[in-house]
């Protein structure tokens, strides 16, 4: 697992206490993040939506200079399945 993951999942794992579906974010070239009922960790399993940014995109929505929803709409994220869970989601990081 790469240093970026592990730190992402920490930070992850801050601003979300709770989630009650599936999500998966995938860090292009670093690997992939899980949240669902159980909490943050790393892990590359089925979810409900996937997620797929690159690193700097990534680490600039948990800090809060990127809006997901702006980084969707200008393909710097990219979203596989459901979109509620995904908004869900940018509301949990906003």
């Amino acid at each position: 697992m790469s240093e970026v993951v592990t730190k992402a999942v920490q930070k992850l794992g801050e601003k979300i206490d709770s989630f009650d579906s599936v999500a998966k974010f995938v860090i292009t070239g670093e690997g992939a993040i899980m949240i669902d009922e159980d909490g943050v960790r790393a892990g590359d399993e089925d979810a409900e939506v996937t997620l797929t940014a690159s690193r700097e995109t990534f680490e600039g929505i948990l800090n809060g200079d990127v809006n997901p929803a702006t980084a969707f709409m200008m393909g710097k994220l990219k979203i596989d399945g459901s979109m509620g869970v995904a908004m869900q989601l940018g509301q949990k990081l906003s």
